[in-house]
C-alpha cells in the first residue's frame, strides 16, 4: 500500500505573513503591509511632497484637504521595504480627519504604537513616513498662507 504525503496549500500572502512575523513584525504592521490600502496617488491632490530616506527608500505623499482644512485623504507611493510601507499606511490612519496642527503633532512613537512592532533596524522607516507626511503638510500650510 502506497503512502501519500498530505500537501497543504500555502498562499503567497501566508508565506509573506510568516516571513514578516519571523523577522519581528507584529500583526498590525503585517496587515498594513499586505493590504497597502493607502498606496497610490490622488488626482488633483492639494499637495504632493517627496522625501528620500537615509537607506534610499523613497516616499511620495499625496494630500487632499476638505473645505475646513481637515485631512480628507492621503496616499503614498513608495519604493521601499515592508517597514516603510507599513509605517506609511499606519501614518495615514493617524492623520485622516485631523486638522493640520493635529496631524503635525503625530510622531514616530504614535506610528510605532499602531504598528505594534517592527524590527529595530527598520525604525528609520517610521521616521521617514512621519517626516514625509510632515513635509507635505508643512508645504501645504506654507502655500495656503499666501
Amino acid at each position: 500500500m502506497k503512502e501519500y504525503a498530505v500537501v497543504t496549500e500555502i498562499t503567497s500572502s501566508d508565506a509573506e505573513r510568516k516571513m514578516l512575523s519571523d523577522a519581528g513584525y507584529a500583526n498590525p504592521a503585517i496587515n498594513y503591509y499586505l493590504e497597502k490600502k493607502y498606496m497610490g496617488h490622488i488626482e488633483n491632490a492639494d499637495q504632493v511632497s517627496e522625501k528620500i530616506g537615509s537607506c534610499g527608500d523613497t516616499m511620495k505623499v499625496y494630500l487632499k484637504f476638505d473645505e475646513h482644512d481637515l485631512i480628507d485623504d492621503v496616499r503614498y507611493e513608495i519604493t521601499g521595504c515592508a517597514g516603510a510601507i507599513s509605517a506609511a499606511m499606519a501614518a495615514v490612519d493617524l492623520v485622516k480627519g485631523k486638522t493640520i496642527d493635529e496631524a503635525l503633532a503625530i510622531n514616530d512613537g504614535d506610528v510605532f504604537k499602531v504598528l505594534g512592532n517592527i524590527p529595530e533596524k527598520k525604525h528609520h522607516c517610521i521616521q521617514l513616513a512621519v517626516k514625509t507626511m510632515h513635509k507635505g503638510i508643512q508645504e501645504y500650510k506654507t502655500i495656503k498662507a499666501f
